[in-house]
C-alpha cells in the first residue's frame, strides 16, 4: 500500500473521531458496552444524531454492535482507540505547559 494511500486512510479515520460526542461515546465504550438509549442520555443528543455518529463509527472499525431483543448494545473494538485519546491529552497538556 502506498504511503499516501495510509496518509489518506489515516485522515479518514481522524475525521470520524474529530466529534465531542463521538469521542464521549468511546470513552463511555472505554467502560464496557452500553446500550443505544445510555448514550443517547449521556450524550443529550437526539436518537437520530447518536444513530448517526455511531453509524460513523461502526463504518470505520471503532465500534460494533449487538442486538438483543429490541435493544442495540454498543462496544468498543478498538481499545486503541482510547490510548490515542490519552496521546492527545498529553499533547494538549503539553501545549498548556509551554
Amino acid at each position: 500500500m502506498s504511503t499516501n494511500l495510509v496518509f489518506k486512510q489515516q485522515a479518514r479515520l481522524l475525521k470520524a473521531l474529530a466529534h465531542e460526542t463521538r469521542l464521549l461515546i468511546i470513552d463511555r465504550l472505554s467502560q464496557g458496552e452500553a446500550s443505544a438509549g445510555e448514550l443517547v442520555t449521556l450524550s443529550g443528543a437526539s436518537a437520530s444524531t447518536v444513530s448517526k455518529h455511531l453509524s460513523i463509527l461502526k463504518a470505520h472499525g471503532i465500534v460494533d454492535d449487538r442486538r438483543e431483543g429490541t435493544v442495540v448494545w454498543y462496544h468498543l473494538l478498538t481499545p486503541c482507540a482510547v490510548r490515542f485519546l490519552s496521546c492527545a491529552v498529553s499533547v494538549m497538556e503539553e501545549k498548556k505547559a509551554q
